[in-house]
């Protein structure tokens, strides 16, 4: 299963950028999170990989996220016809799955950022889920973005009351 999303953030790239990479905003604006740690290496880094551990009612799921890449390294002077890169491969039990998400300039003091997400399943269960619901996975993804946009903007957190 494959999808895209998309959403315009009122600041510039960069700042978005920096505030996507900063590990002390996660819970800020990604609903449902009740953990991400590095395991081996350095959030956010190339090559890093974290456990990722989300609550949804009753439901915990964990997983083990790992960055696949980050363009540029350093989030400082970047150029304006630069494209930032943020990739990572997550895989949890019965799934499989790679974003790929990328910020552009929209304007002088806005940023698009775009993001591909694809999905496999390997348990007869997350295969069902996948068949019967496919809309629920793009749209919780809108709902992270959204949230973030909230964050980013407004200085919301998802924490606070419901959005």
């Amino acid at each position: 299963m494959k999808y895209a999303n998309s959403i315009e953030i009122a600041l510039p790239r960069e700042k978005v950028a920096r505030l996507l990479a900063d590990p002390a905003h996660l819970p800020k604006w990604l609903r449902d999170l009740v953990v991400h740690e590095p395991v081996n290496g350095v959030h956010g880094q190339l090559g890093t990989e974290s456990r990722v551990v989300m609550q949804s009612g009753q439901r915990k799921i964990e997983c083990t996220e790992t960055i696949t890449r980050r363009e540029p390294a350093d989030l400082h002077g970047i150029p304006e016809e630069s494209v930032v890169h943020f990739d990572r491969e997550i895989v949890g039990a019965g799934m499989w799955s790679v974003v790929r998400d990328r910020l552009t300039e929209a304007g002088p003091e806005t940023a698009l950022w775009e993001s591909e997400s694809e999905y496999r399943f390997n348990s007869p269960l997350m295969r069902l889920v996948g068949l019967l619901m496919p809309g629920s996975f793009r749209k919780q993804s809108q709902q992270h973005m959204q949230d973030f946009k909230a964050f980013a903007e407004q200085g919301k957190d998802v924490r606070e009351g419901t959005n």
